[in-house]
């Protein structure tokens, strides 16, 4: 642009000094005519100097107008960088976030199935543990009712009920009426079933009286409880001390009148109701083991 103006201001220049000439003194026809081509090459020179100069101003005008333009992008382009860089963080989050709780639910689900490895090997343990009970039973039931003679079975009476089997001896054939003393008939049914009871040693003995209700009527027996309660004593002390029985495994208890197994309105139901049951069951503490080893699980 500054040369632009100097070619003006040399035109101009170039003009005064010709009127000057012109004006001022006498010149020859060749330098004027030398001058007016100089005049018309200079107002060539000064067409196309303003001609660029034009142009040059149209040209800064464009750059300014692309110049704001590309302001208004970056402006654009910085404020659409910090939308997607706190969408990016916020993703972050939640992933971060999905992945802490996805490996919070791999270890709950990892927890999850070794309780219940633990509890399939717990209740594998425990079917184990019935099948060996119940083929034991089985085993000690038919070892019995192959000792007892015909008649012997006629008198008593055995179940595997629940896992435990149950020895029911009938009154009339272990005492006299309204005694607690064994007679001699029992004698040889009882060395039969105290040599099943020493065989299985893993197994608790219980010796339980039952009566009818009838009313006992002896100075020396206050009623069907303590009636109850001597018989099955002396069952006991007859498998300790005749046929050997550790007295360890043993217990008496009796029930009276109130664990009837028919009704007592009848000779035939009150003949049932009089008997003893020899219950012979797993020791307690296998089962206190067993609950022991079950498998704890997890509070959600």
């Amino acid at each position: 642009m500054k040369k632009s103006l100097t070619f003006l201001v040399s035109a101009t220049a170039v003009k005064v000094l010709i009127a000057a000439v012109v004006f001022s003194s006498c010149v020859t026809k060749k330098q004027y005519q030398n001058l007016q081509s100089d005049y018309a090459t200079l107002q060539t020179e000064l067409g196309a100097l303003q001609s660029k100069h034009s142009e040059t101003l149209q040209e800064l005008a464009g750059s300014k107008s692309k110049a704001v333009g590309l302001e208004k992008a970056l402006e654009e382009a910085r404020k659409r960088h910090a939308e997607l860089k706190e969408m990016y963080d916020k993703l972050n989050a939640s992933l971060s976030s999905s992945l802490n709780q996805n490996t919070q639910s791999s270890v709950n689900i990892s927890k999850l199935v070794d309780e219940i490895n633990a509890s399939n090997a717990y209740i594998k343990h425990l079917v184990e543990i019935k099948s060996k009970s119940d083929s034991l039973n089985l085993a000690l039931t038919n070892k019995l009712t192959r000792s007892l003679t015909r008649d012997e079975m006629s008198e008593v009476d055995v179940q595997v009920l629940k896992g435990v089997v149950y020895i029911s001896l009938a009154d009339n054939m272990l005492y006299k009426s309204g005694s607690y003393e064994i007679n001699e008939r029992a004698d040889q049914t009882l060395s039969k079933i105290a040599k099943i009871i020493t065989d299985y040693k893993d197994y608790e003995v219980l010796i339980e009286g039952n009566t009818d209700n009838v009313p006992i009527s002896r100075t020396n027996i206050r009623n069907n409880w303590d009636l109850s309660a001597l018989r099955a004593s002396s069952v006991v002390q007859a498998l300790q001390n005749k046929y050997g029985v550790d007295p360890k495994r043993l217990s008496a208890a009796g029930r009276g009148e109130y664990n009837p197994v028919a009704s007592n309105d009848t000779e035939v139901g009150r003949q049932r109701n009089r008997r003893t049951q020899i219950i012979i069951t797993p020791k307690l503490d296998q089962f206190m083991e067993l609950i022991d080893e079950a498998p704890a699980t997890s509070q959600q």
